[in-house]
């Protein structure tokens, strides 16, 4: 399961910016994850659970916020984001081309923001 280190990774992050704002108390942290991330929310909430569970951020929330997969036709350079979960062959709207799109949004995992005091 990495998501535990991905939280691991998270803890990093907050402790350098609760640091360098002067905070001491981490109250939410909200995170954006790509469709493509590979990113299980259930295994995230429950890798937080665990990890924060009698530590320096008991009590704090995780919030998770799935970003949709974005796509750039390669013929026609129309954005869009495919009917279907099968990302292998989504034809374009625009034109019906299949192959070659480009990924414009869906791979990012990043801390959006945090709260604290």
């Amino acid at each position: 399961m990495h998501e535990m280190s991905i939280v691991q990774s998270l803890f990093d992050i907050v402790r350098q910016e609760l640091e360098k704002h002067g905070k001491t108390r981490l109250i939410s942290v909200h995170v954006k994850h790509g469709t493509l991330a590979n990113v299980v929310p259930e295994a995230m909430d429950l890798a937080w659970e665990i990890l924060t569970k009698d530590g320096e951020f008991d009590g704090a929330v995780l919030t998770l916020e799935e970003v949709p997969l974005l796509l750039e036709c390669s013929s026609c350079k129309h954005q869009f984001t495919p009917e279907s979960s099968q990302f292998l062959l989504a034809p374009c709207p625009q034109c019906g081309e299949d192959l070659g799109h480009k990924v414009i949004a869906g791979k990012e995992l990043y801390l959006d923001r945090l709260e604290a005091e």
